[in-house]
């Protein structure tokens, strides 16, 4: 018999205790304090609203392209090591071609030295490296004037040394990209560079420039007012797109299919996570329970942030439909309170069957 009794007064105990002992996962917002934040201060709740996903939305706009870098404009082409010239003076083959016309251009080019020098006939050795084309070929047509009357010279660069643009990710081709009299924008050096589409991460390519470094959204960037076309590239960039191997989202809990869920840009939607996990769990899902859960990858530096759907009307999945999912991030939807009491009933049984044939043999051997 008082085998007996303890198993009742187990069975009612955790009856009443409910939630606390249910299993599988669940949240309550009660665990929160009034300013969103948990005791131990790791996370922090915030509702899904109209007023957040617009407040999300226009942060997104105001950082999509820093200032400074919509600022740049690139100035002339200046000379540096490496570069070969090729320097015409009118009427003048000896000087232009001292290898013959017959050779090709680049066997009459002239080099600028690893001291930034240049040598060049009757001329002599003089600093060419930091100059403008311009400002070389007017410099080379005072010198010449003590041995050619009204030298007429021109003065093209024929090969670049080395001012580069380094590439590295997920490109079809990483060899650095030589930077030339043409300006070029971050556009143009990425379609030179080629996107592997399959294996990269388009939500945050880094430009790194002068030490800073830039992460910019490729996928954004195209339907931003100011986007790649509107960035100058600067000798001594570094651009490097990620590969998209961590570019998951983990949608668990009452949906048809739990699932990493795999994207390439920062599109995605919470309306839309849930749907490539098959909608949510008729029978078990608990409508006001919608939570993506955000940060968790770096608690150590500040809080993680839960975000809340209350998703008891069809209204609010317009909502989800406009709440960006990032990479790294849980979508997590909670059952329903008869579920996590069926769930408790399960685990239940076996322990009190255990419980009865216990109580049942103390009273054979009573008898």
């Amino acid at each position: 018999m008082m085998i007996s009794r303890i198993a009742t007064t187990m069975v009612l105990a955790l009856a009443t205790a409910g939630c606390a002992f249910s299993p599988g996962q669940h949240m309550d917002s009660r665990d929160f304090t009034r300013d969103g934040s948990t005791a131990d201060g790791h996370y922090r709740l915030v509702a899904i609203t109209g007023k957040e996903i617009a407040m999300d939305a226009a942060a997104a706009r105001a950082a999509a392209v820093p200032r400074e870098l919509l600022d740049f404009r690139p100035e002339a082409y200046r000379i540096g090591v490496g570069d070969s010239l090729y320097i015409t003076v009118w009427d003048h083959p000896e000087l232009t071609s001292p290898a013959g016309p017959q050779q090709q251009t680049s066997a009459n080019g002239r080099v600028v030295r690893p001291d930034g020098t240049l040598f060049y006939p009757y001329v002599g050795v003089f600093h060419a490296a930091g100059l403008t084309v311009e400002e070389l070929r007017s410099a080379l047509a005072r010198k010449l004037t003590k041995y050619v009357e009204k030298p007429q010279v021109d003065v093209n660069v024929i090969a670049y040394g080395e001012q580069r643009v380094t590439l590295r990710g997920a490109f079809m081709k990483t060899d650095p990209l030589p930077m030339t009299v043409v300006p070029m924008t971050l556009a143009q050096v990425i379609g030179a560079a080629t996107i592997n589409i399959d294996k990269a991460d388009l939500t945050d390519l880094v430009l790194t420039r002068d030490g800073r470094d830039y992460h910019l959204d490729i996928d954004a960037l195209g339907r931003a007012p100011h986007g790649l076309d509107d960035i100058w590239i600067k000798a001594g960039d570094r651009i490097f797109l990620p590969y998209n191997d961590g570019m998951e989202a983990y949608v668990v809990g009452e949906v048809v299919h739990p699932m990493a869920v795999p994207f390439k840009t920062g599109t995605l939607n919470l309306t839309q996570a849930i749907g490539r996990a098959g909608g949510l769990n008729p029978a078990t899902s608990k409508g006001q329970a919608i939570y993506v859960i955000r940060g968790v990858e770096n608690m150590e530096n500040e809080p993680a942030t839960i975000y809340q759907l209350d998703a008891r009307s069809p209204s609010a999945f317009a909502l989800g439909a406009h709440f960006r999912i990032r990479a790294n991030d849980v979508v997590f939807v909670g059952p329903a309170e008869v579920t996590r009491w069926n769930r408790l009933l399960v685990q239940l049984l076996p322990i009190s069957t255990i419980i009865q044939n216990a109580a049942l043999a103390n009273r054979d051997f009573a008898n």
